[in-house]
């Protein structure tokens, strides 16, 4: 399985969505909090060409933000992505 990467923060209550919905379809990730680690929002910034939060990678796909990974879901596409 690839490795999936969520950047998160403490009180965004997306980041709780895709969290939680990851967990229910038994996929591990990786959370970086960006709010406790500017290091890592400047990184997630650069790599998503966006500023919101929560941001999803697949490897090195990007989903985007928990409508997305959900989207994802419903069209067949996450199962396979995560396959690789």
């Amino acid at each position: 399985m690839k490795k999936v990467i969520i950047y998160s923060t403490r009180i965004c209550p997306y980041c709780m969505r895709a969290k939680n919905f990851l967990d229910k379809k038994e996929i591990p990730y990786e959370d970086i909090m960006v709010d406790e680690n500017p290091d890592q929002l400047q990184i997630m910034m650069e790599k998503s060409k966006r500023q919101s939060v929560p941001q999803i990678f697949i490897g090195d796909y990007h989903i985007g933000g928990f409508d997305d990974l959900v989207e994802h879901d419903m069209d067949g596409k996450l199962d396979d992505l995560l396959k690789g």
